[in-house]
């Protein structure tokens, strides 16, 4: 079996596993290239149809592109978008794009306390309604208990230490060391009835393996991953403030790849755009702890 069809076979039986197993699941989409390929490979696993909802934390400083993108494709593919946002922060301007809080301190505001009370309900979520064509309040509070997530493990440190299937307590704290073992690709799914599950079916993946698969499947992708005259493209999207585009001449899919397999980005981390990621001390485990994606 050929490398890339042994990746796609696992993450959809990763994928099979959580729907037949956990309630109540959701799947994260930052409309990265990772997350995209995720949600193409969920629609190969349940034949054309996505039978979770996808959710989306919106910060307020995602790139216009990001947000056109992710609406295109909720319209083209009739899924079943959620997105939640920390409102009060933003609307108080208590952001690092404002200049009152630091990067780190940002992210735990916009993204990991977002994400977790999007995920328990006890926030606003925003539902696309494809009868109105737009979002709409959700009235429905319960609880998303299992989240779907696109992280591999080559990305950074952190990642690396996550399991295919990932209990967090009840406040969405991860103890790293309480995680069950996954000894030979076998994994629990058996949880406490109190726990959030995030599970990873792209944990084996790397950078280069999600381009050859964006490739192969032709699965379109966000225009600012390509230099479009300027001498720069973005290598990981996120918020504008703290991800910046890198040098490069790559117009195209097949010139990434590229450039990932023996060119100029062979050798250098994916993430090193981040600016967040060095304020955490070069890593994001303080965050990911809390609850962060």
């Amino acid at each position: 079996m050929k490398h890339l069809e042994r990746l796609e076979n696992i993450s959809i039986h990763i994928l099979r596993e959580a729907y037949a197993n956990l309630q109540n699941l959701g799947m994260l989409w930052s409309i990265g290239k990772d997350s995209t390929v995720l949600l193409w490979l969920a629609r190969k696993a349940f034949f054309g149809h996505v039978p979770f909802p996808l959710i989306h934390i919106d910060t307020g400083c995602k790139i216009p592109e990001m947000i056109e993108y992710r609406d295109e494709l909720v319209r083209e593919w009739k899924l079943n978008m959620v997105y939640g946002m920390n409102e009060e922060a933003i609307e108080q301007g208590k952001t690092y794009n404002h200049g009152k809080i630091s990067r780190i301190e940002c992210c735990r505001m916009l993204k990991t306390e977002a994400l977790r009370k999007t995920l328990e309900g006890r926030w606003k979520r925003y539902r696309f309604n494809h009868e109105t064509d737009r979002y709409e309040e959700d009235p429905s509070k319960e609880p998303f208990t299992g989240v779907i997530l696109g992280i591999r493990a080559d990305e950074e440190g952190s990642r690396s230490k996550e399991r295919y299937f990932s209990p967090r307590d009840e406040k969405s704290i991860w103890d790293i060391g309480e995680q069950p073992p996954e000894f030979w690709n076998y994994y629990n799914t058996d949880f406490r009835p109190s726990s959030h599950v995030r599970v990873h079916p792209l944990l084996d993946w790397t950078e280069l393996d999600i381009w050859e698969y964006i490739k192969k499947e032709n699965i379109p992708t966000v225009s600012l991953y390509y230099d479009r005259g300027e001498g720069k493209r973005y290598r990981s999207l996120g918020c504008h403030p703290c991800t910046f585009p890198v040098d490069s001449d790559a117009k195209d899919v097949d010139a990434v790849i590229r450039e990932l397999r023996s060119g100029k980005f062979s050798n250098i981390a994916e993430r090193s755009g981040r600016a967040q990621d060095e304020e955490d001390s070069g890593g994001l485990e303080s965050l990911r702890r809390e609850g962060y994606m």
